[in-house]
C-alpha cells in the first residue's frame, strides 16, 4: 500500500483520487517535464526532465493498474466514453471485440468518425487504419501515437500533443495542426494537401525533426 501512496504522491494526488483526476496530474506534469521544453544545451537539466518523465509515466501506469483490479466497473476508458454519436452505432457493433481489448489500447481500423477526443490521453495508443475524418481532438496528448494509415481527413488538432508519433501514409488533408506539435513525428508518406498551418503568415506548428520524407506538403508540393 505504501509503494501505491508514493505513487499518487509523484502525481500530486491524494490517496483515492479519481482515474480522471490521476490523467490530467500527468497530462499537466508531462507537459511542463517534458524534454523538448527545456535549453538543448543543459544536459544536467534534460537528464532530470527525462528521469521525471518516466517517474510520472509509471506512476500513472501502475495506478491505472491498481483502480482496475480495485474498481473494474469504473476505471476502463472504453470508446464508448470517447466515441461521438454518430460512432455509436459501430460501437455497438463491435463492442465485443474491443471488450476483449485489455485497457483498449489497440484501435487499428476503429470507426471514429466525428469522436470527440478533446483533451484525451491517447498516448501510445495503436490506431492504425483508423478512421478518425472530422474528429476533435483538440488539445489531445499523442505521444508516441501509432496512427500510420490513418484517415485524419478534416480533424481537429489544435494544439494537440504528437511528439514521436507515427503518421506515416496518413490522410491530413484540410486538418486543423495549428499550435500542434509534431516534435520527432513521422509523417513520412503523409498527404498534408489543405492541411491549416498558419495564424496569419506565421507557421504555427512545432516540427523540430519531424520526418516528412515524401509526405504531400499543405501547398500540394511534394517533400523530398
Amino acid at each position: 500500500m505504501k509503494e501505491i501512496e508514493r505513487y499518487y504522491k509523484v502525481l500530486g494526488l491524494e490517496v483515492g483520487a479519481s482515474l480522471e483526476e490521476i490523467n490530467q496530474a500527468y497530462r499537466d506534469l508531462a507537459f511542463i517535464w517534458h524534454p523538448d521544453r527545456l535549453p538543448k544545451d543543459n544536459e544536467r537539466l534534460l537528464a532530470k526532465a527525462v528521469a521525471k518523465l518516466q517517474e510520472i509515466n509509471d506512476a500513472r501506469e501502475q495506478l491505472k493498474a491498481h483502480q482496475l483490479v480495485s474498481h473494474p466497473s469504473k476505471t476502463v476508458s472504453t470508446p464508448r466514453e470517447t466515441y461521438s454519436s454518430a460512432s455509436q452505432s459501430h460501437y455497438n457493433q463491435n463492442s465485443q471485440t474491443y471488450a476483449q481489448r485489455p485497457y483498449y489500447r489497440d484501435w487499428s481500423g476503429a470507426d471514429l468518425k466525428g469522436a470527440n477526443l478533446k483533451e484525451k490521453d491517447l498516448s501510445g495508443r495503436k490506431l492504425i487504419q483508423a478512421d478518425l475524418s472530422y474528429a476533435d481532438l483538440s488539445d489531445s496528448f499523442l505521444h508516441k501515437i501509432n496512427l500510420e494509415k490513418a484517415n485524419l481527413f478534416r480533424a481537429n488538432l489544435f494544439r494537440a500533443n504528437l511528439l514521436r508519433a507515427n503518421l506515416r501514409c496518413a490522410n491530413l488533408q484540410q486538418v486543423n495542426l495549428v499550435g500542434a506539435d509534431l516534435s520527432g513525428a513521422d509523417l513520412s508518406g503523409a498527404d498534408l494537401s489543405g492541411a491549416k498551418v498558419r495564424s496569419g503568415n506565421r507557421i504555427m506548428v512545432k516540427l523540430t525533426g519531424t520526418i516528412l520524407k515524401g509526405a504531400i506538403l499543405p501547398d500540394g508540393s511534394l517533400h523530398r
